[in-house]
């Protein structure tokens, strides 16, 4: 065989190699979000196992196996990921390479094959998030015994839960997983509330945590030291007693601060207006009709009406919101992600995809 022709033939199998390699990528990635979504959902009801029926802190030795499951086959869809990004990456390397032996076989530069360049991978901050939630998670079940009190358990376990089920959305989306009027429907109501109640919990120096809108362990024990400071019962979630507490700590701790003392209330009130449950106007001033209003929004939920902004109301928001907006585009869950976009384990018990 002359060179350019042997040359020619290096190419076309190096392309049909990128190709297959570029599929079984597509298909790796399709497999780690499937797995993925499916662990989420056995985080959601590990999560809320004090919520959705009368529950013992023993039932959470069962729950707990249950998340072992899934979460190993999301590890294993993660490797494969992996080892597929992998895969093409040499695949692309070889096909560079017999482009330029073909040019410099015929002695000229010929137009070169395009390649698949892999996007960047997800951000650190990302992944770190949903380990540090994993960790919180593991924490609080830890933390649970015989002597725990179900208040307790519920209010802990229920915060941890939700706040690594919204890590994994946020991980999901970045995947490629979800499409982005699911995410950004689905999670940004309830992180602009979470994040107005962070905001001010730290500027009353109650938190010092991230303004990350997950509300998760570290939130609710900040919102527990606000209500044990002003003699009001200790939940860990806001009510109207807690938030006129909230307000008058921000301003204690900062006269200036009158727009964040009243920020998470008045997000409050932006979600029952347009969910069309609150008439009023939305100034930040939680009254007992504002009380009122998330009970009935609350019940229509289908959780608790306990005029408290808690996991539960959190949890059944977010849903209520994916699932409308979701039947709104008619759109699901994306079954073939972006190619460019690679998980890869990670450690301790977190499967998540690789960083830089």
């Amino acid at each position: 065989m002359e060179p350019i022709e042997a040359a020619q033939a290096r190419v076309i199998a190096a392309e049909a190699d990128v190709a297959d390699a570029q599929t079984a990528l597509v298909e790796a990635n399709a497999g780690f979000c499937s797995e993925a979504t499916q662990y989420v959902e056995a985080i959601d009801r590990y999560g809320r196992i004090f919520s959705d029926a009368p529950a013992t802190v023993g039932d959470l030795t069962t729950a707990a196996e249950d998340l072992s499951a899934p979460l190993r086959s999301v590890e294993s869809s993660a490797e494969e990921v992996t080892a597929a990004r992998e895969d093409l990456t040499q695949a692309n390397e070889e096909l560079a390479e017999a482009n330029a032996s073909l040019a410099s076989a015929q002695s000229s530069v010929t137009e070169a094959t395009t390649t698949t360049t892999l996007a960047p991978p997800l951000e650190t901050a990302t992944i770190d998030r949903v380990r540090e939630a994993e960790d919180d998670l593991t924490a609080a079940a830890e933390g649970i015994t015989a002597e725990t009190s179900i208040r307790e358990a519920s209010a802990s376990l229920n915060a941890a839960g939700f706040a690594l089920e919204i890590a994994w959305l946020r991980l999901l989306a970045d995947a490629g997983c979800l499409t982005e009027e699911q995410v950004a429907q689905g999670t940004t109501v309830v992180a602009q509330y979470t994040a107005a109640l962070q905001t001010a919990l730290q500027t009353a120096g109650l938190y010092d945590g991230p303004i990350d809108g997950i509300y998760g362990p570290s939130t609710v024990a900040a919102v527990e030291q606000l209500q044990t400071d002003s003699d009001l019962p200790v939940t860990g979630f806001v009510d109207e007693a807690t938030a006129v507490a909230l307000s008058g700590a921000v301003l204690a701790a900062d006269s200036e601060a009158a727009t964040t003392a009243v920020a998470q209330t008045a997000a409050v009130q932006s979600v029952l207006k347009l969910a069309g449950f609150w008439p009023g106007d939305v100034d930040g001033e939680w009254t007992p009709e504002l009380t009122e209003a998330l009970k009935a929004f609350q019940t229509e939920l289908g959780v608790e009406p306990t005029g408290q902004v808690d996991v539960a109301t959190l949890h059944a928001l977010r849903t209520a919101v994916a699932e409308a907006q979701a039947g709104a585009d008619d759109t699901t869950t994306t079954t073939s992600p972006p190619e460019t976009t690679t998980p890869t384990t990670a450690a301790a018990t977190t499967a998540a995809p690789a960083t830089t």
